[in-house]
């Protein structure tokens, strides 16, 4: 999926060498592309490096299975209406097994009916977490008991690195290129 953004673009040989580096990491590990927020990030490899190995992990390297990561970054799309980080991880949520009512219904900002307990707590951390800035001691110790203490603090990193994402997505107004229906309606420009 190519992107477009409101960002003045840098050519192949406008790269400083720590850009190429960051380049080149990005291109040969997991991802392969520069879909996402990798387009701004180069623009500061300082930024774009640290931040790249963190989604890395937060992607493909933490306890938590690729369905609950995918809803939990779905959620944060939801939450900061990113148009992109939608559109990247939808597919990838569906493929992971999160039901097409349980997307349908975070995409409308409605809370989904959940089958799943484990998805229902990633939800129930999530909407709190976002809510209010912070996650009740009953609700932490529910996601203790459930995931685990490194699990949860990875999820928590999930929620932190994907509104970082969003973010980035949001400000630079980056859209996948073509004729893609947007998942969410654009707010008025001030």
């Amino acid at each position: 999926m190519s992107m477009q953004s409101r960002l003045t673009p840098i050519a192949d040989e406008q790269l400083s060498p720590a850009q190429q580096q960051v380049l080149q990491d990005i291109l040969s590990g997991p991802r392969g592309n520069l879909d996402g927020p990798f387009l701004a990030w180069i623009h500061s490899p300082g930024l774009a490096q640290p931040a790249q190995q963190l989604g890395a992990f937060c992607r493909y390297h933490t306890r938590l299975s690729t369905r609950l990561s995918e809803l939990a970054i779905l959620l944060t799309a939801s939450r900061w209406q990113s148009q992109a980080e939608w559109l990247i991880h939808e597919p990838i949520a569906l493929k992971a097994g999160l039901s097409a009512e349980v997307v349908d219904a975070l995409r409308q900002g409605q809370p989904p009916v959940f089958s799943d307990a484990e998805e229902a707590l990633i939800y129930a951390i999530g909407q709190q977490l976002y809510d209010t800035r912070r996650v009740s001691d009953a609700l932490y110790q529910q996601g203790v008991a459930t995931f685990g203490e490194p699990a949860l603090v990875e999820l928590v990193g999930i929620f932190g690195y994907y509104a970082l994402v969003a973010m980035t997505l949001n400000v630079f107004s980056m859209r996948p290129q073509g004729d893609h229906p947007l998942p969410f309606s654009e707010p008025a420009q001030a």
